[in-house]
């Protein structure tokens, strides 16, 4: 005859209780908790859910951590191997281990990357896990509804369960672990299922997270010693709160060199290794790495780098079962058989010999673009017509530019009559796309000068900045991002307000070879900057475009 499957059950979980090292009010809890399943029938419906409630207590890890490993000079080394570039993040990670190197014990701090897609935002967090020798978790927070999701149900509903939190540390079985909070930018707000990014403040503030509040445990839990690392596309969409609980480190997008290297030392091999092909039997050369880069991939993560890698290994596996004859060195015959033709040209080239056509840079959550900005001219009665899904702000930047060079006629020697005898009209390609911002407050200015004037353009030069009324030129945001979408375009020349030298100064002077800066505080000074000068035969009779 067996034992008392209901006096097992206690047994048990007073020896797995005794092992525990939670504070006494935690045990207090368990204790009272236990001593009421003692007194319940094993039958009733309520015994399962106390049952599944004791468990979880002594699933838990309390206060039980793994040890830190605090070799600074390893911890950079797998970093180092791990990513490529990102020298103000791993700085940042190697002064964090220093100081708790040094105290012991520190609350940690709840960092945030913040960067466009495929810029390695997620594979960090597993990178320090690795460096630190932490548990490593992640937990995925875009589309998240539902507020239990992170605090819990009350356990007296059928079904309840602990929040996320609670049941990835019943998984890890450690309090320390490197904790990733993905996509912390796409959580809901303000649902009929509560506010699940109201509800983060108090796991993601330093100062509360030491006593968390699940609904189900009941009891308060200290996530302190976890490593929370928050990742997003964009800031713009984090609660105001929320955002200022965490430390913002900014991640751009790679220039062609690092993206050379990341997909020489990772993604080559990995894919590769993916498709079992050896790395004898297929070579990128550095030459081949840049044409793909620049003419199939233009992005500013390496996800896109990626498929393209793969597809081009896809090909070479099926020449190989086939039989074909493979020359294990790629060529730009084989790029054009395996991609197609290129993706992206040279859009400046376009622009020579033209007026009335600004290279702008606008920012996106992938990144920097290049965006264009057309004006054109015809007879009528000075009407302004924009097209190309501008939003509020783009087009009141629009009048902004078209009030300022009205002011300015004389200065630019244009006959004031012309302005209500012309019809303006101003395109942004890609009227698919919808843009918004003031960014492009400057391009349109310019593009309506060059128009008015009849001064080409000068096709290697792009610019950014808001514009006033007064003739100011305003600093703008995602100046990096923008920098290097310039780069990748081919621009040499990129005008900026003079209160953004401070942003540029800021970035690695590798970034910035190649590109020449020209800084300015009124909106006059981008006319003889970006075009050519005024010739002797250039027509008084303003004609259409």
């Amino acid at each position: 005859m067996g034992g008392n499957p209901h006096e097992e059950q206690i047994s048990e979980m007073k020896q797995r209780a005794a092992k525990k090292k939670w504070d006494a009010q935690v045990g207090e809890v368990f204790r009272k908790e236990l001593s009421r399943l003692q007194r319940m029938n094993p039958a009733a419906m309520e015994y399962t859910v106390q049952l599944n409630y004791l468990e979880t207590m002594v699933e838990l890890p309390w206060n039980e951590f793994t040890p830190d490993n605090f070799d600074l000079k390893k911890a950079q080394r797998i970093l180092d191997r791990d990513h490529y570039g990102l020298e103000k993040i791993k700085e940042r990670i190697i002064e964090y281990l220093a100081v708790l190197k040094l105290k012991g014990d520190m609350k940690s701090p709840i960092l945030c990357f913040v960067g466009p897609p495929g810029v390695g935002k997620t594979s960090l967090g597993r990178s320090i896990a690795r460096a630190i020798g932490r548990k490593y978790l992640r937990m995925s927070l875009g589309g998240l509804r539902d507020e239990a999701e992170i605090r819990g149900h009350r356990k007296t509903y059928v079904g309840a369960m602990p929040g996320r939190i609670i049941q990835n540390l019943k998984k890890a079985r450690s309090s320390n672990p490197v904790f990733v909070l993905d996509e912390v930018d796409k959580v809901g707000h303000h649902t009929f299922s509560g506010d699940p990014s109201s509800a983060l403040l108090e796991v993601l503030d330093p100062e509360q997270n030491n006593s968390f509040y699940d609904n189900y445990l009941e009891v308060e839990y200290d996530l302190s010693n976890i490593m929370f690392i928050a990742t997003a596309n964009t800031l713009s969409g984090i609660q105001p709160a929320l955002r200022d609980r965490m430390e913002v480190i900014d991640l751009s997008g790679y220039i062609v060199e690092e993206k050379q290297e990341i997909a020489r030392r990772h993604l080559i091999p990995k894919q590769l290794e993916a498709h079992g092909l050896k790395k004898e039997q297929l070579k990128f050369s550095k030459k081949i790495l840049a044409r793909i880069i620049q003419d199939y991939t233009r992005e500013s993560g390496v996800r896109t780098l990626e498929k393209t890698i793969a597809k081009i290994i896809r090909s070479a596996a099926r020449d190989i079962v086939l039989g074909n004859h493979l020359d294990p060195v790629l060529t730009t015959d084989d790029l054009k058989r395996n991609l197609g033709p290129p993706k992206f040209g040279r859009e400046q080239d376009d622009l020579k010999g033209l007026a009335g056509v600004m290279t702008g840079l606008a920012w996106t959550y992938t990144g920097g673009e290049v965006l264009f900005v057309e004006a054109s001219i015809s007879k009528g009665k000075g009407n302004l017509n924009m097209t190309g899904n501008l939003g509020e702000v783009m087009k009141e930047s629009a009048i902004l530019a078209l009030e300022y060079l009205k002011s300015q006629a004389g200065y630019l020697d244009i006959d004031p009559g012309l302005f209500s005898s012309y019809n303006v009209h101003i395109h942004v390609p890609e009227g698919a796309t919808p843009k918004d911002g003031p960014s492009a407050g400057i391009t349109m200015f310019a593009a309506l000068a060059s128009v008015f004037t009849r001064r080409k353009v000068r096709p290697d030069v792009a610019m950014t900045g808001e514009i006033t009324l007064r003739g100011k030129v305003l600093p703008v945001g995602g100046i990096k991002e923008k920098i290097l979408a310039a780069k990748r375009a081919g621009i040499r020349q990129v005008i900026l307000s003079e209160d953004n030298r401070k942003d540029v100064e800021e970035i690695n002077p590798k970034y910035l070879k190649g590109v020449d800066f020209k800084y300015i505080s009124k909106m006059i000074e981008v006319v003889d900057l970006s075009m050519y000068k005024a010739t002797a035969d250039r027509p008084v009779n303003l004609q259409p475009v």
